[in-house]
């Protein structure tokens, strides 16, 4: 056997029992990502929210009637409800029951008078969920989740542009 060293090779060289990392492997709280429990919780809470935002977006289609605030309206409520449904599946997939409530916001728009005022409201609920998603995707490890829940965020700021154009026209 050759005893030779190598350039930079010392006799008290440390050995390493095991590689160096194993961070992979690691739960995804220690990571930074929310913990399952955590997961469940914001998309229960965003699934009541969506819930109420497709209830009251259909609720003003219809007291609009045809033309392009109903048309906007009524692309709302097919938005929310597609989110429902994507929250709904995503809450399966983690193997829980998906919430059957729907949030208290409906009742609060639709407790206003006039629809400037309860768009409005609608509005500032569609930017309660940009600020929830804002907050929680930097910490959502799930890659399809991850990607489902950035095009909520995407849709729900252009929806928040065109309710906005409805107000200011």
């Amino acid at each position: 056997m050759d005893n030779k060293k190598g350039i930079g090779e010392r006799d008290d060289a440390p050995t390493l029992s095991s590689p160096p990392c194993f961070l992979h492997n690691a739960e995804p709280a220690y990571q930074g990502y929310l913990e399952r429990t955590q997961v469940l919780a914001l998309l229960d809470e965003l699934l009541e929210a969506e819930r109420a935002g497709a209830k009251v977006a259909r609720t003003l289609t219809a007291e609009v009637g045809p033309g392009p605030t109903g048309e906007a309206l009524a692309m709302l409520a097919t938005d929310e409800a597609r989110f429902c449904a994507m929250l709904a599946r995503h809450i399966k997939q983690l193997e829980a029951n998906p919430s059957q409530r729907t949030g208290a916001f409906r009742e609060k728009v639709l407790a206003l008078e006039g629809l400037d005022n309860r768009l409005r409201l609608l509005n500032r609920g569609q930017g309660w969920v940009v600020r929830k998603l804002q907050e929680a995707l930097p910490r959502i490890a799930d890659e399809t989740l991850h990607a489902d829940l950035a095009d909520m965020l995407s849709v729900h700021e252009t929806n928040i542009r065109k309710c906005d154009e409805v107000l200011s026209g």
